[in-house]
């Protein structure tokens, strides 16, 4: 019995730290930016900044490709804008694969999905 519990205890800790957030489905656009919101944390010692990501998803909740910054505003020299975008990023990639409604899948596939994310020193 207790094996079992820790094979169970063990494949959760593995599932929430390879981004599974929730057995829960999303059903907005929404909650799938609150979702990937949870997943950020600015590089330590980050100054002022936000970043702006494009990707886009599979029906199936994984990425099609990595994120794309396209808006970096960021005080400071070339690498602390260089790591934030790298933190936005891997902060994306680590949520996924999401849980989609299957209505929200339906329309999801190939859609470009836009997100910011800023320091706490921003908002």
């Amino acid at each position: 019995m207790k094996i079992a519990f820790g094979i169970a205890l063990a494949a959760l800790i593995v599932g929430q730290s390879a981004g599974q957030l929730s057995a829960e489905p999303l059903n907005t656009m929404d909650e799938v930016g609150s979702a990937l919101q949870t997943c950020w944390a600015p590089p330590s010692g980050a100054a002022k900044g936000s970043v702006t990501l494009q990707f886009s998803f599979k029906r199936d909740g994984t990425l099609i490709g990595a994120p794309k910054a396209t808006s970096i505003r960021v005080d400071g020299d070339a690498d602390q804008r260089r790591q934030f975008v790298q933190a936005a990023t891997d902060a994306v990639q680590k949520c996924v694969p999401l849980t989609f409604a299957p209505k929200l899948a339906d329309g999801m596939a190939g859609t470009v999905f836009t997100l910011q994310l800023a320091s706490p020193k921003q908002q």
